[in-house]
Formats: structure tokens, C-alpha cells, sequence
């Protein structure tokens, strides 16, 4: 299962779905706070509701980019608890794509990154640092750092990220526990 909380993460859900994972795209509220709150509950209805969703949620991912790639990797790290529901497995992964998040706390699960050097918003330098310190740590984490490419690229078709999803999806399948 892929829960997305990425602005347009509609065609991340897509591409996931057609590799024949389930997949959810969350619209949540612009405040953070309450941007984790809808996060959180999201994980929560979706198990709290597997078997008439019909949906496995085991080794679950969470993915995001931009400020969803902050919310992914917080729910990842402190887990739906923090941010309002009652304890419900953290995710298997964490995929984040252009995101400037310096944070480590030690709990982070498995996380792939993925991200451009001309990022205006995100440098790539703080996702490579926090990357660093997670391997550090003992976590397993990958980063991809695309030459040229700017905040947003999305999919990356026609880019030099084009195939990041795959890459993606084969680090998550490498790490469902």
C-alpha cells in the first residue's frame, strides 16, 4: 500500500497502482499541524478499514514531495501517535522527492530521496547530509541527485530522473518487512 501526501501526487498513485500496489493520494489542510493530523488519520483509515478496502497494509510506504516529503518522513519518524490517532505501525519506507528536511532523530525508517541540484526551494545538499547521517545510524537509505533538475520535476518523463519510481518502488520492495 502507498499513502501520498505530495500536491499532485495523483500520477505517483498512478504509476504505483499500475505496478500493482494499492495507492492512496491524500489533499490535505496547508497548516502543518494540521497537514499531519489528516496524514495520520489517512494511515488510520486505511487500516482501520483494510478488509472493505480490501487492501494489505503490511510494509506500507509513505511518500511525498516538497512539504509532503516533511509530512512522509515525520510520520515515518514519530509515528501516527505524535500527531493525533492512536499507534498504528510506522511505514515500511519513505519515499521523498525534493524536500530540504535536516532532522534526524534515529527512528527513521528506510528512506529513499530523490532530488535536483537546481532547486531553489530544496537544496540537495541538506537531503544528501541527512542521508548521511541516517546511513550513520544503521538506516538503509538511497539518494538519487539529478544534475540540472529544479524544484518539482515530478515523474521526471522526458528528464534525467525519468525512471526514479522505479528505483523507488525497487528500494521499497527491498525493504517491506
Amino acid at each position: 500500500m502507498y499513502v501520498g501526501a505530495m500536491q499532485d501526487s495523483f500520477p505517483h498513485a498512478l504509476e504505483l497502482a499500475k505496478n500493482g500496489y494499492n495507492a492512496f493520494a491524500l489533499i490535505y489542510r496547508p497548516d502543518s499541524e494540521k497537514a499531519m493530523e489528516d496524514l495520520a488519520r489517512a494511515v488510520a483509515f486505511i487500516h482501520d478499514n483494510k478488509e472493505k478496502l480490501k487492501v494489505d497494509t503490511e510494509g506500507y510506504s509513505v511518500w511525498g514531495g516538497s512539504a509532503g516529503g516533511r509530512m512522509a518522513a515525520w510520520l515515518g519518524s514519530y509515528g501516527t501517535e505524535e500527531f493525533g490517532e492512536k499507534k498504528y505501525p510506522k511505514p515500511s519506507t519513505v519515499v521523498m522527492q525534493y524536500t530540504s528536511l535536516s532532522e534526524v532523530t534515529g527512528n527513521e525508517p528506510p528512506t529513499y530521496n530523490g532530488v535536483g541540484t537546481s532547486d531553489g526551494i530544496a537544496s540537495y545538499l541538506t537531503m544528501e547530509n541527512r542521508i548521511n547521517k541516517m546511513k550513520e545510524n544503521g538506516t538503509n537509505t538511497k539518494i538519487e541527485v539529478f544534475e540540472g533538475l529544479p524544484h518539482g520535476f515530478g515523474l521526471g518523463e522526458g528528464t534525467k530522473a525519468e525512471g526514479w519510481i522505479d528505483n523507488a518502488i525497487k528500494f521499497w520492495e527491498e525493504n517491506i518487512k
